[in-house]
Formats: structure tokens, C-alpha cells, sequence
């Protein structure tokens, strides 16, 4: 008896240890989740966030609650959620702003620093004016421009973001000097409304209302394809510049060290609320494209990207190389 009591203690005991050694084996999620937004409310990065965010809620059962802590290009995000608990509670909404951010020095740190779960989708950044300008093409706007260099204003989200880098790559192509204005989501458009800006660059979702409206003006989209939902505003390759292939995408990261299973877990609440009809609409209606990925994918795909940003910020002056590792 005592022989047979001592087995099922021993056995008691392997099982607590094993439960506690291996957290990714408990129940996920257990609580809600923060579901971190980089930029402000109101912008594109806001109101797609918070649709997928409201879709994964449906699938992991829990809330998946949005929370926008704008700064620094993302920097903000980031940071957090690579600080926060490896547990699959705090999910951050990611762009080419992890690419942009820690190569131009705002963050200590690269973009490998989490662990990046996918990718929901890819946008253009479309280059746009106030619609009662005189600038009715991209040339107009860059003849004037190298007539008038560090003259005109162009307004971006914040120092560092991934509109920075394109609305720079595109006027650097063109040889186009201008001054960039960092206004923050809630006064971009309204800077270019107003006239304190005279162009702006946005993803085409912050974009396209008020384009569709007659209000903006966009000349130019980066890349090689034009998109169906603007078909008539050329691309750059269009135009006969060989703009790099840098994608504008959204998708998901955790911090380093989250469990695998929790992971998976978020990677495939993530694919199923990208292809649901609520946010299938939404991207036709807005003119982005749903192009899930997981993270194997994701790895490679983040280190070629990188290699592009990297090169061009080099080019344009933008890379801090000071890092941590």
C-alpha cells in the first residue's frame, strides 16, 4: 500500500512539474487581449486594427481590446510590446514601421527584437495634394518643387514611420527637396486640407474618402502596379522611375520568447479574421490586399524587406546604424 501511494505521489509530482515547465500547454488565451495600435485613432493603421481586432474576438473567444499608443514612428508600440509578458496577451499591430523605426535610430533595437506571428495584408502609399491645387501630375508637383528646393511641405504621420521613408524615396528619385511634417494621424489630412501642408504621403485607406470626394488629388502611387480601386492614378514604374520594391504591409508580433502554441494560436485567428467578409469587404472597398502569412514566411520575407529599407534609407541619409543588437 505504502509501495503504491509513494508511485502516485511520484506520478502527482511529474505532472505538476510538467504543467508548470510548459506554460504553452495551458489554456490560451485566459484573459483579454491588448491589441496595440501604433498610430493614432481615426487613421488607416485605427480603423483596420480594430476590424481585425473585433473578428480574432470572435474566433479566440475572448476580447481583443484596441489600444493606440502612437510615438515616434511606432516606436512607442514597439517598445511595449517587446517589454511586455511573453504570453500572447499583448499583440502588436505591426507595419513597414518595425522596418523604418529601428533603422532610423528611434528604438534601440531591430526588428527581430519580437517574434513576428504574420502578415494580414499589403497597401500602396499613395503621394497626394488638395485637389484645388495647381499641381495636377507628379511632374508639376516635382518641377515645382526643384524650383523652389526645401520649400514645399510634406506632410507624414511621424519621423521615422514607413510614409516617411516612401514619400522620401519618391521625391528623392525625382531629385525633390522638401520640407517633412511630422503632424501626427489626427492632422495630417487636415494639414493638407488646409493648406499648412502641400502634399502628403498616407496609406491609400487614409486616404482614399476624402480622394473619392474630390478634396485630394493623388499623382502617384509607389511600385510597379496600380491599384483597381484608383486605376487611373499612375505608378511610379508608370512614370519610368525604378522605385524598390518595398511593401506596405500590416500584420501581428509578439514579444521574444512567446510559446509556439500560443503563436500558432494567434496566427490562425489572425488568417481566419483576415478572410473574413467583414474584412474581405473592407479591402475591396478600401483598395488594399489580404495576403495572410505565417511566421516561418514572415521571418524570410522581414529579412528581405529589411535589406530594401535598409539600402534606402542609406541612400537618402535616414540610417542610424548605432544600435544595440
Amino acid at each position: 500500500m505504502k509501495k503504491l501511494l509513494a508511485i502516485s505521489l511520484g506520478m502527482l509530482f511529474m505532472i505538476a512539474v510538467l504543467g508548470y515547465s510548459s506554460p504553452a500547454q495551458a489554456a490560451y488565451p485566459t484573459k483579454a487581449i491588448e491589441f496595440i495600435i501604433p498610430f493614432g485613432a481615426g487613421g488607416g493603421a485605427d480603423i483596420e486594427g480594430r476590424l481585425l481586432s473585433k473578428e480574432m474576438s470572435k474566433i479566440l473567444g475572448v476580447p481583443v481590446v484596441p489600444i493606440n499608443k502612437p510615438g515616434a514612428g511606432g516606436a512607442v508600440t514597439f517598445t511595449h510590446v517587446k517589454n511586455s509578458k511573453p504570453d500572447g496577451h499583448t499583440i502588436a499591430w505591426t507595419s513597414t514601421s518595425i522596418l523604418t523605426t529601428t533603422n532610423i535610430g528611434n528604438v534601440p533595437f531591430k526588428w527581430d527584437a519580437m517574434d513576428h506571428v504574420g502578415r494580414v495584408e499589403i497597401q500602396p502609399l499613395p503621394f497626394t495634394v488638395n485637389a484645388k491645387s495647381k499641381w495636377k501630375t507628379f511632374k508639376d508637383f516635382t518641377d515645382d518643387c526643384n524650383k523652389r528646393p526645401n520649400t514645399l511641405k510634406v506632410a507624414v504621420p511621424s519621423i521615422g514611420s514607413s510614409t516617411h521613408l516612401a514619400a522620401a524615396t519618391l521625391l528623392g528619385q525625382a531629385g525633390c527637396k522638401v520640407i517633412i511634417l511630422p503632424t501626427g494621424i489626427k492632422r495630417r489630412n487636415s494639414s493638407l486640407l488646409s493648406g499648412e501642408a502641400d502634399a502628403m504621403d498616407a496609406p491609400l485607406t487614409g486616404t482614399i474618402r476624402l480622394a473619392k470626394a474630390g478634396k485630394f488629388r493623388i499623382l502617384v502611387i509607389p511600385g510597379s502596379k496600380r491599384n483597381p480601386v484608383i486605376p487611373d492614378v499612375p505608378s511610379m514604374k508608370d512614370l519610368g522611375y525604378d522605385y524598390p520594391h518595398v511593401d506596405f504591409f500590416r500584420g501581428l508580433a509578439v514579444a521574444k520568447g512567446t510559446p509556439k502554441a500560443i503563436k500558432d494560436k494567434i496566427a490562425d485567428a489572425m488568417m481566419k479574421a483576415a478572410k473574413s467578409k467583414a474584412f474581405m469587404n473592407f479591402a475591396k472597398q478600401k483598395g488594399f490586399t489580404v495576403a495572410p502569412m505565417k511566421s516561418a514566411e514572415m521571418t524570410d520575407y522581414l529579412t528581405e524587406q529589411n535589406k530594401l529599407v535598409e539600402a534606402s534609407m542609406k541612400k537618402l541619409g535616414l540610417y542610424q546604424s548605432k544600435r544595440k543588437k
